[in-house]
Order: structure tokens, then sequence, then C-alpha cells
């Protein structure tokens, strides 16, 4: 299965508004080029005309029909400055403050999320993922009961596991040390992700040192409370743990160390205990297995917010803006 073809293939089939903050990097400028002259989305550019132009005249894309926003200039910057002051002044920011902060390309396309111009946010080219999270933090907001963090989607090549060689992967890129009841979120909001982006039944390991009492330790503990908390709240997934990685993946292990279990030995998500071992984990994953890791792409803000590498190619900006695009289905709310 071609992954990032299948999701461009879904945004297709109704194409989002998605803002671009970094609208004079060269890379975002032909990928807002691709996403309009392919219909996989409606992207709109921040940024001062004139140089968003020459960049476009260099790279030989054609921005012709792609809205630019030059957050100096747009007729919306008093009303955006109002209501960033209204929503940020219980913090000591002035009305100076907040017109300085309106002239920032990221915190200007955030408040056309949060008033709801657009139907996603992609950013961080150039910017860090502290920059991208950070308005979204202040004014979009974890939607109600959730909490925010990421996973990505492997790839790997001629690989048996998982779902043919696709594995999500939880949380690789943002929550240091999730308590249990967060980590249960973040299994479930994987889990759910993984069937609207990839259309497959979720089967989700909780993964540990230990396999089903195999070791004891707070550690685990933490694994299994999450285990048990991820069950009661989401009945319908199948969720399983505490599991060790090649219990999760491999039939013939998990069959011997976790027997009757739904998940042992065929686990499509795998939700790390935290964000040391995830992070290695998707790594080693994506270096040792060559595989192709498609993210980080964030979940449990109340509007889709997505981060880039400052390393990623222009097909990876066409990608995530199309599971961006996905993530505004109003289901995922």
């Amino acid at each position: 299965m071609d992954i990032a073809q299948k999701l461009r293939d879904l945004a297709k089939k109704n194409p989002r508004r998605i803002v671009l903050p970094e609208g004079d990097e060269p890379r975002t400028v032909q990928a807002a080029a691709f996403l309009h002259k392919e219909s996989l989305a409606r992207p709109i550019l921040l940024g001062e005309a004139d140089k968003i132009q020459a960049v476009a005249k260099k790279e030989n894309a054609d921005i012709s029909k792609v809205p630019i926003v030059d957050p100096a200039k747009d007729p919306r910057r008093d009303k955006f400055i109002d209501v960033y002051f209204e929503a940020r002044k219980h913090k000591g920011i002035s009305r100076d403050d907040a017109a300085k902060w309106m002239l920032d390309p990221i915190y200007f396309g955030t408040l056309m999320m949060h008033l709801n111009e657009v139907d996603g946010f992609l950013s961080g080219a150039q910017h860090a993922t502290s920059d991208t999270i950070r308005p979204a933090l202040q004014l979009i907001k974890p939607a109600p009961g959730s909490s925010v963090s990421s996973f990505f989607i492997m790839v790997v090549p001629n690989c048996e596991f998982g779902e043919k060689g696709i594995m999500f992967m939880a949380d690789c890129a943002i929550v240091p040390d999730p308590a249990p009841a967060k980590l249960a979120a973040i299994a479930i909001s994987t889990a759910r992700m993984a069937k609207v982006l990839c259309g497959f039944e979720p089967r989700v390991a909780m993964l540990s040192y230990s396999t089903k009492g195999s070791a004891e330790h707070e550690l685990v503990d933490k694994v299994r409370e999450a285990t048990r908390i991820a069950k009661e709240k989401a009945p319908d997934l199948l969720i399983d743990g505490e599991m060790q990685a090649d219990a999760a993946l491999v039939p013939k292990v998990g069959s011997q160390k976790a027997p009757g279990s739904p998940v042992a030995g065929k686990a499509n998500v795998l939700i790390f205990p935290d964000l040391q071992s995830a992070n290695i984990g998707y790594k080693l994953v994506q270096r040792l297995a060559k595989a192709e890791a498609i993210g980080p792409i964030m979940q449990g803000f109340a509007k889709p917010v997505n981060d880039l590498s400052r390393g990623c190619s222009v097909d990876d900006i066409i990608t995530m803006a199309c599971a961006t695009g996905l993530q505004a289905d109003p289901s995922l709310r």
C-alpha cells in the first residue's frame, strides 16, 4: 500500500483550506503549487507577496491562483490583534504586544485557524516544533477530553509485520513521560487516526519490557494501568498489553507469550511508554529498515495543526498537507 498516494487520493475528494505560514520558503512554494494544481488542498501562503512571487519564479512554481496573505497589510489585522489581545491579556499581553505578534505569520495563521477561516495549519520547514505548537496551545487548544500528542506512520519495505509493513507509532515527538490516563488517550487517538488515514482495523499494542506479568516494576505498572483505562474508554478497539515488541509483532512469539490475545503477533499500532523509547524506536526502524517515516502528525488539538521537519522535502510537505486536510473531518473532533 502506497500510504502517501492513499492520503492524496483521500484528500482530493474534499480539498481543504490549508494555511502555510512559511510562504516564501522554496519547498513550501513548490508544494503549494502542486497542491493547487492537483486539487489536493486549497493552500494559502502567508508573507510578503513580492518575496513569494520571486521565490515562485525562481522555482518555476505556478502559484498564480494560490492566495497570498500578507499579515502586515491584511484588512483583518486589527480584528486579529483584538482577538489575540482578549485571549492573552490575562497573561500580561498588551495590545501593542498583540500587534507585534500579528506580524508573525505563525501567529497570524493560527488566528486564521482560530476564527475558522482555514481548515488546517502546517508549518515547520523553517521553524522549530515549539514555534508551531506554542500559539496553537494558546488559541486552538486541545479538543475536549483530549491531550496533544503525535504519531508517525512507518512504512517498512518488504516487511510482513504490522499491516503489510505499515505501522503507527506513538508518541514519538511531543509527550516526554505520559501518565497512565494520558498514555491511554494517546493509544485511543492513534488507533482512530490509523482507521481514518489508512483504512485498516487498528490492533493496538501497549509496549513494555514485560509481557503479561513477565516482569514487575512501576514502569510496567504504568503500562498496565494505561491498558486498563484504554480498554474501558474504547471498548470498540482492539487494545492489549503490557507487551514486548516481539510479542506484539511476531505471530509465533505472540502466541507463546500472550496466548489468546487479539493483538499479540499482529499489532499495527505500537504505543510506547515514553518519548525516549518512542523516538529511539521509530528512528531505529527508519534507519535500519530503510523505512519511510510520515510525520510527526499531531493529534488532540481542537483543529488540525501539524509540524514539519526542517529537513522535509517538497513531497513531505504535500503529504502532510493532505493528512492535515483529512484531520479536518468533523467526526474526528
